[in-house]
């Protein structure tokens, strides 16, 4: 599976987990081991109802608790980041592989991203996928996901074509529901690359509204030969082709019903100034008019 109906995307709570079987990270937090995989400092740790959290440091934490709110609510598989502002992990060894500026020798700590770690929702390893050789191929799903790392500017949109080094950012899990056979979702797992400025080689940033807002009326450029055409880049070739207005309406009748509170809430969850509220928050609403607008789609989400 790619995508799963998400029902009433209007109505989920932004600041919460969009689960009622997950709780939002609880202190006190207690080290478990440190984490050297990717490449920012990131620690595992058990918090005060016994659930397991990857915890990660460094300038992507704000925008991976935030943009995964948004694709969540549109109905894909995407792994939870909440952002914590401060707090304390018990136990920290005096001396961190990869230690961060955000942690202290006494285990204080500022600024994290926490990810659960579930039975429920369980990598699997080396399974990272290709964005034209899958079993999803051309459908409006596939497509869908593809906009909307358009859509927060997510360069960093490697697939199975990168090789260990830089690794690839599709994977694929093991999602077991009650009452139901686990299933396997395809699923993107990197939303840390988003919020600022696209692009290839250069001039990337991530959780940045003035570069964000720069950017937002290139997103959208027009239609050409019954597809869409687009401003992005990322790190993939031709990552913006052959989606089509019908493609686009597909996707509106999920992202077009997130209202501009949702959307306010979920940054403010994910550590936004009250300035960077309101700069994102009209910046995405502009994006998301012209997705709409490209997918004749002229009714928007009240806000």
């Amino acid at each position: 599976m790619l995508w799963r109906e998400p029902g009433s995307p209007e109505q989920f709570d932004f600041a919460g987990t969009f689960d009622p079987d997950l709780r939002l990270p609880s202190p006190p937090f207690r080290f478990e081991r440190e984490d050297l995989s990717g490449t920012q400092p990131k620690l595992s740790v058990r918090d005060a109802n016994g659930a397991s959290w990857n915890v990660k440091f460094g300038f992507e934490v704000k925008s991976e608790a935030f943009a995964w709110r948004i694709v969540r609510a549109c109905g894909y598989f995407v792994e939870p980041n909440f952002f914590v502002a401060e707090g304390s992990i018990q136990g920290l060894p005096p001396r961190l592989q990869r230690p961060s500026d955000s942690v202290l020798p006494d285990g204080k700590f500022r600024n994290a991203r926490f990810q659960p770690r579930s039975p429920g929702f369980r990598f699997l390893p080396d399974r990272s996928w290709h964005w034209t050789n899958n079993p999803f191929r051309d459908t409006p799903e596939l497509k869908g996901l593809r906009v909307l790392l358009m859509l927060l500017s997510n360069f960093d949109n490697k697939d199975s074509r990168v090789g260990k080094a830089g690794g690839p950012n599709t994977a694929m899990f093991q999602v077991s529901v009650k009452g139901a056979e686990p299933v396997v979702a395809y699923s993107f797992t990197d939303w840390g690359s988003t919020m600022g400025r696209w692009g290839h080689l250069q001039g990337q940033s991530d959780w940045n509204c003035q570069d964000f807002t720069a950017q937002s009326r290139e997103l959208v450029k027009g239609t050409r030969d019954g597809n869409v055409v687009f401003g992005f880049e990322g790190h993939v070739p031709d990552f913006n082709d052959g989606i089509t207005p019908a493609d686009l309406q597909w996707l509106a009748a999920r992202l077009g019903r997130i209202t501009d509170a949702q959307i306010r809430t979920g940054l403010a969850a994910s550590g936004a100034s009250l300035a960077e509220i309101d700069c994102f928050s009209k910046a995405l609403r502009v994006r998301i008019e012209a997705l709409l607008a490209a997918g004749d789609r002229p009714t928007l989400a009240s806000h």
